[in-house]
């Protein structure tokens, strides 16, 4: 990549040797007992593909496609109550059917060798309304009680103003939560920040994993590590559509487009599996 050379020479000086160093967005990452490969990382994408809140077999394929070796997958957004729900056919994991049908899309994600996290979540003001800061962190205390905290992470998205949803101080918002969720020794904050590049970030507020995401790019993404403004960064449409985006960042290579008008249709291929690899597209 451009910009991430080390030219050196032999000490007979016979010859220049030219060293590429590694593109940040593509070194390892440690990221508490897991180590990531690289630290590019599938955004949890709400897909409404899951008929009856129960995830299908199609998840399988979707989510394997873009699975590599030690690359960390957030599953979209999965409701813990029938009380949870806000949109159609979202996936939850309340019942033993919907417990065996996630199974096998686990499994296949293990397989090629992925870490999976699944993000639960209740619709909020959707569906309910409530105190955003001590719910959240009523939640946290819960989960990390109940499975760990070295196994619980957070998505949290304080620029946010769906449904009403909006602070008056966002910035002050996602400070307070970040800090915070210090308390709980949590694994990662997965901070959603604005899209227009303002460069309000707050690693530095968390202590554990910062996992930024946003509508970043390539080089976004590589200028936020190098810079130790995030450790892996999320990276929701252009996976969507780029399933082997790994691979694709490395090489530098052009992506497939995605296609708004596919992201919540009810078709299990179109807009879902379809998206080819870059050996299938040439």
């Amino acid at each position: 990549m451009e910009g991430y050379k080390v030219d050196g020479q032999e000490e007979n000086n016979s010859h220049q040797m030219t060293t590429q160093a590694p593109i940040p967005l593509l070194t390892p990452y440690k990221m508490g007992k897991f180590n990531l490969s690289h630290r590019i990382v599938l955004a949890p994408l709400t897909r409404q593909r899951s008929y009856g809140n129960v995830p299908q077999p199609h998840a399988i394929l979707y989510y394997s496609k873009r699975t590599s070796k030690g690359g960390l997958l957030i599953a979209e957004a999965t409701g813990v109550s029938d009380t949870a729900q806000g949109y159609p056919d979202t996936p939850g994991i309340w019942t033993k059917e919907q417990v065996e049908a996630w199974k096998p899309i686990v499994d296949a994600v293990h397989a090629k060798g992925g870490i999976f996290f699944c993000q639960i979540w209740h619709a909020g003001r959707i569906s309910n309304t409530e105190n955003r800061c001590q719910f959240a962190l009523e939640v946290v205390e819960a989960i990390a009680n109940e499975v760990g905290a070295d196994r619980v992470g957070i998505r949290l998205s304080p620029f946010a103003n769906y449904a009403e949803a909006g602070d008056s101080n966002p910035k002050a918002l996602g400070l307070h939560m970040a800090q915070s969720l210090n308390k709980y020794g949590i694994l990662y904050c997965h901070m959603m920040e604005p899209r227009l590049k303002t460069g309000w970030r707050k690693k530095k507020a968390f202590n554990g994993t910062f996992i930024a995401a946003g509508g970043y790019e390539r080089e976004d993404g590589i200028k936020a590590v190098a810079e130790n403004q995030a450790d892996p960064i999320c990276y929701g449409r252009l996976f969507l559509a780029n399933p082997d985006l790994p691979k694709r960042f490395e090489l530098n290579a052009s992506l497939n487009k995605y296609n708004r008008e596919t992201f919540y249709i009810s078709d299990l291929v179109i807009g879902y599996t379809d998206y080819p690899f870059l050996e299938d597209a040439a």
